[in-house]
């Protein structure tokens, strides 16, 4: 259900962890507060802080587990097409198979966590304004509520199309409490204005421990540049928008990418395991995570890895929920770095019962989320969730500036600096059509699972044609597995919670 001020109280004043470097245990301290209101909370420069930390975890949003082996960022990767499950979940199965209702969990899960969160953030914005504390903070905790915020819009909108555009506190009285869905197109602008605003509020630059930056913003608000050029709002002008803002996060030179390095002429190939181990939390290229900590908030991200039950680990559970599908591993190309064993993928692990027998999963399965220290250790998965990474806003700078006018020398340097990283030829002299085609593979083989993929296929209308190695319109595109897709599947259903208790709200085409 929407959010009443009852069921996002909680949220706001009570709930969340932000997992930073120092000072965690400042956010699990046991407060009763059964006793707060609006009114009586929001009075120190304290509760402000508190406020502000009780939003982060809705940075784990698409971590919610929906029941056993699974998981939203698993569901949406489902829908790209290009993966399967080996595992007993009936919903990842009904995905697939595009079966699939509005009564389903993997929707009412996203719906249900960004509204809650919205409702957080909208009273902390509402709130915050009227204490008395130093202004300076007071502006860039407002920066860190707007950003997320604005997260979480960005995600409801490309989930659900035209969804109801909340800004102020709810309660029981609120006209507001049962809304209609506003365009998709003043969603946008809200999503906008807020990042804006989060990008003037003086964050720090940059951030790694945990907390949004101003590269956070201005990565993010590149990104949203580049859908709103797509499909279905197609504003051509933000393609250089969304180019320039890009240009901002890589001028700067901030997130510099984990490098390989040669000794002795021997390649030293674990550059991408930064991408999923503790040392390389919040640094290098990783913009901005959503954040974990043992004995503090962990997950299943590394269980749904592993194929079902080989025992390869110490987890209680290996569900095999999300498993490329041989013919996108075989889509990268020869030589590719990614490809190769324990970069992106692998084939076989030790048996966590027996270190000298190697277990053969009969097929490729992603490292890329296997929590090694977990895994072998004491089976808690602490890994972060990566949201935004500096290879993303590299491929979009190189893509929006391709569509605003024509592939410059910067351009190519941004995907080649990734190529070259994958120990791959540099790309030159390709044609406009050429190279939009080259970053569309680029993002697939560099962002591959990391919940870019469907969004593409939104804001593109174009499938990744593995077998053929081309770009095809995705409605009526029949992947790897499962039937050809459905132009439906473009926006996710409304949960019918909703459609049942608010009847202002109608439901999206075919669903």
């Amino acid at each position: 259900m929407l959010p009443t001020f009852r069921n996002f109280t909680k949220t706001a004043l009570c709930a969340g962890l932000l997992l930073a470097a120092t000072g965690c245990q400042d956010f699990l301290e046991e407060d009763n507060r059964s006793t707060l209101t609006q009114e009586n909370y929001f009075t120190s420069a304290a509760q402000a802080q508190s406020a502000i930390d009780g939003l982060y975890n809705r940075l784990r949003i698409m971590n919610a587990e929906t029941g056993y082996g699974e998981s939203v960022w698993i569901g949406v990767e489902l829908m790209a097409l290009h993966a399967t499950t080996l595992g007993q979940s009936f919903n990842n199965n009904q995905i697939i198979n595009q079966s699939i209702d509005p009564s389903n969990p993997y929707f009412s899960s996203v719906w249900n966590n960004a509204y809650n969160g919205i409702g957080a953030a909208n009273l902390a914005i509402a709130r915050i304004p009227a204490i008395e504390m130093d202004e300076a903070r007071k502006k860039s905790l407002l920066g860190e509520a707007y950003f997320i915020r604005a997260f979480l819009y960005y995600h409801l909108v490309r989930l659900y199309g035209d969804v109801p555009l909340l800004t102020l506190p709810i309660d029981a009285s609120s006209p507001d409490l049962y809304p209609e869905r506003d365009p998709q197109a003043e969603v946008y602008d809200l999503i906008i204005s807020d990042l804006q605003t989060a990008e003037a509020a003086g964050l720090p630059a940059v951030d790694r421990t945990g907390r949004i930056s101003t590269g956070a913003v201005k990565s993010l608000l590149a990104s949203v540049y580049l859908t709103t050029a797509g499909y279905p709002l197609r504003i051509q002008a933000n393609y250089q928008k969304a180019a320039d803002k890009a240009a901002e996060v890589i001028d700067a030179n901030s997130y510099p990418l984990f490098v390989t390095k040669t000794v002795k002429t021997k390649v030293d190939s674990a550059v991408y395991i930064n991408l999923h181990n503790n040392a390389g939390k919040n640094q290098g290229e990783l913009i901005l995570q959503a954040q974990y900590a043992f004995g503090i908030a962990t997950n299943q991200i590394s269980h749904y890895v592993i194929p079902y039950f080989v025992g390869i680990s110490k987890y209680n559970d290996e569900y095999g929920s999300v498993v490329p599908t041989p013919a996108f591993y075989a889509s990268y190309e020869p030589g590719d770095l990614r490809a190769k064993e324990r970069q992106f993928f692998f084939s076989s692990y030790p048996s966590s019962k027996n270190p000298n027998q190697i277990v053969d999963f009969k097929t490729q399965a992603l490292y890329k989320y296997f929590h090694v220290e977990s895994a072998t250790g004491n089976g808690q998965s602490d890994e972060n969730w990566t949201l935004l990474r500096m290879p993303e806003v590299m491929l979009i700078y190189a893509e929006a500036i391709n569509e605003a006018s024509a592939a410059t020398p910067k351009a190519y340097e941004q995907i080649n600096a990734i190529r070259r990283r994958a120990m791959l030829p540099e790309l030159s002299g390709l044609s406009k059509d050429q190279f939009r085609e080259a970053v569309w593979r680029e993002r697939y083989h560099e962002l591959a699972y990391e919940n870019k993929a469907y969004f593409d296929m939104q804001r593109t209308r174009k499938a990744y044609d593995v077998v053929n190695n081309r770009f095809v319109d995705v409605v009526g595109f029949k992947g790897e597995v499962g039937p050809a897709f459905q132009e439906k599947y473009l926006l996710w259903g409304i949960p019918s919670a909703e459609i049942n208790n608010n009847k202002k709200l109608t439901q999206n085409p075919g669903w």
